[in-house]
């Protein structure tokens, strides 16, 4: 695994890593999969491509059995030549960390495999929505990277397909932090009055962004995608909300990829609380990754109690864990694509089938597409009916 543990995504890549130890603990215990253990060798990249470059190269040296769980379209990006120059190796990328396109078509699709829906959904989603409910102006805030263009692209072709265009755009640095003004592009958005605006970013800047868009009066309704973090997002809304005594966050709407954590109806809810409940100090990546340079009381992270991302995280780890299963007590690497490819319909118990492969040679396990608003100081459901309702507020 290659992600940031230590920069401005690392809330994303150190709860993507608890939710996947939360279910390989036990599992290793329990004696791991026909006899082997499953263990997660992690390098910090910062979210930076280049050092994501390296630690990939490091991984394949390591004679890793598959690359897993990568964060971030950028250093994703960067990294799928590597998989295509050594594919005699096999390395196989499964389930990374964003719903951009790049690995998703050729020439690099044959190389990754994908849990999560894709971006085009959920901005396609989003755009549905706010159209069916009359909100046509459109605005993106973005981050000025791959990233942030792959959504920015989502929700041009969204936004076409009801003969709209983006009525305009904002965008911010990869890294900005949370504390930093970013009146300029609340100013766009100002001069724009857009009926929605639909931010592509980290949970820093898209929390900074939100936090002085109603600091200056700009009340329209703001969306966010999966990336985001969405927990760690409210964290940092929720702390700017006390001081200032403003609602930052009644208007604001999320896409997700995975259902609600507290949806208990769900067996894979149930199963993943218990499991973050029981291994709790057991589950956090080790401190040389998430404090390369000394730990310090202003860098220490705390860890969210449950979260979208980390119950992503557990699919993840039992969704790869199903395929290796199937490939029995020898398995190798050069077996992993048909192995995921052949295993048929699967519920981790989501009440939805799961399955790769098919007439389509699908590589992408799901295409649900869920959303949530704040209430009660956390993310709920909003469900398809109750959208003009939400609008309304």
């Amino acid at each position: 695994m290659s992600a940031d543990f230590s920069a401005s995504a690392r809330a994303l890549s150190i709860e993507l890593y608890r939710g996947a130890m939360a279910y390989l603990i036990p599992l290793n215990k329990a004696g791991g999969v026909h006899g082997r253990q499953v263990e997660i060798t992690a390098y910090d990249d910062k979210y930076q491509p280049d050092l994501a470059i390296q630690n990939t190269l490091r991984l394949m040296k390591d004679d890793v059995f598959a690359l897993f769980s990568y964060v971030g379209t950028p250093t994703m990006i960067r990294t799928l030549p590597l998989l295509r120059m050594r594919n005699l190796e096999h390395f196989l990328l499964f389930f990374p960390f964003t719903g951009a396109d790049a690995n998703r078509i050729p020439p690099y699709d044959k190389f990754t495999f994908n849990l999560r829906a894709s971006y085009d959904q959920e901005t396609k989603g989003l755009v549905d929505h706010f159209v069916a409910h009359h909100r046509k102006r459109i605005a993106v805030f973005y981050q000025a990277d791959a990233y942030g263009r792959a959504g920015w692209a989502g929700v041009r072709k969204a936004l076409a397909s009801h003969g709209l265009e983006i009525a305009g755009e904002a965008t911010y640095r990869r890294g900005s932090p949370y504390d930093q003004s970013y009146d300029p592009q609340v100013a766009i958005m100002e001069r724009l009055k857009p009926d929605a605006v639909i931010c592509v970013g980290t949970s820093p800047a898209c929390a900074g962004f939100v936090r002085d868009m109603r600091d200056r009066g700009v009340d329209c309704p703001v969306a966010t995608i999966s990336f985001v973090g969405s927990d760690a997002m409210l964290r940092l809304l929720a702390d700017g909300e006390q001081k200032s005594g403003k609602d930052y966050t009644s208007r604001l709407v999320g896409s997700q990829v995975v259902p609600s954590y507290q949806d208990t109806s769900l067996p894979i809810v149930r199963e993943y609380r218990e499991a973050m409940d029981r291994y709790r100090d057991a589950i956090m990546p080790p401190e040389s990754l998430m404090y390369p340079n000394g730990k310090t009381p202003e860098t220490e992270y705390a860890p969210l109690p449950y979260s979208f991302v980390s119950l992503e995280g557990y699919l993840n780890a039992k969704l790869f864990v199903a395929i290796l299963e199937r490939m029995g007590a020898n398995a190798q690497r050069s077996d992993l694509t048909q192995a995921a490819m052949t295993m048929g319909d699967i519920d981790l118990g989501l009440g939805q089938k799961l399955s790769f492969g098919g007439a389509t040679d699908r590589r992408q396990a799901s295409d649900q597409v869920y959303y949530t608003v704040v209430q009660g100081g956390q993310f709920v459901p909003l469900q398809d009916g109750e959208w003009e309702a939400w609008l309304k507020r």
